[in-house]
């Protein structure tokens, strides 16, 4: 695959792309009937590009090894899914929490940032031997995750390490259920009933 990412694959690798396509339109299903678009719009998008790209390999045979490159960006899941999981049970400030958002700052750079790198270079160096709507294709759907990803990362990064920093208790401060006072003294709301990309 790695030789021939358009051609080369072996049966496994078509698989595994089809069985994704399954999970992305099976999730997809569940976020438009259990969330509201506003919460749920953001990864209904990445869903709907990512099963565009992933069927193309699939119903075409083509483009199956890159597709596997792809799924790489999955591997970042684990991490997000386990960080959303201790805030929704309010284990934030806690060494797990930090070693869970460290992880996550650090698979998403390794397995998002890396392989979208990698395949933005490879899909403009190839785009001479790919039909026109796919690169279209293709390239719409890298800049969607790309964005999507670096967005990510920023949140993760501003809300889990840079205001992550302890803070004296002021006293007088009364803090109630679902809110909590920044360093600043301001009032923060935190709404954890729903999961989302962003968190």
């Amino acid at each position: 695959m790695s030789a021939d990412p358009i051609h080369g694959h072996p049966p496994w690798a078509l698989v595994l792309v089809a069985v994704s396509v399954g999970y992305f339109l099976a999730d997809g299903t569940d976020l438009f009937w259990n969330q509201t678009l506003g919460q749920a719009w953001e990864l209904l998008c990445h869903h709907v590009v990512v099963v565009s790209c992933l069927s193309t390999a699939v119903l075409s045979g083509h483009y199956v090894g890159f597709s596997v490159v792809s799924l790489l960006l999955e591997l970042n899941s684990t991490c997000l899914h386990l960080r959303q999981l201790l805030l929704l049970s309010r284990q934030a400030p806690s060494l797990v929490f930090s070693v869970t958002s460290w992880a996550t700052l650090a698979t998403l750079a390794l397995f998002r940032l890396v392989p979208l790198g990698w395949m933005s270079l490879w899909l403009f160096q190839q785009s001479h031997r790919i039909p026109l709507a796919l690169v279209i294709l293709g390239g719409t759907g890298l800049a969607t995750v790309g964005v999507m990803s670096i967005n990510l990362g920023v949140h993760i990064l501003v809300s889990d390490v840079l205001r992550s920093r302890p803070c004296p208790r002021i006293l007088g401060n009364k803090e109630t259920r679902g809110t909590r006072t920044d360093c600043d003294g301001e009032s923060i709301t935190r709404d954890d009933s729903t999961l989302s990309l962003k968190d």
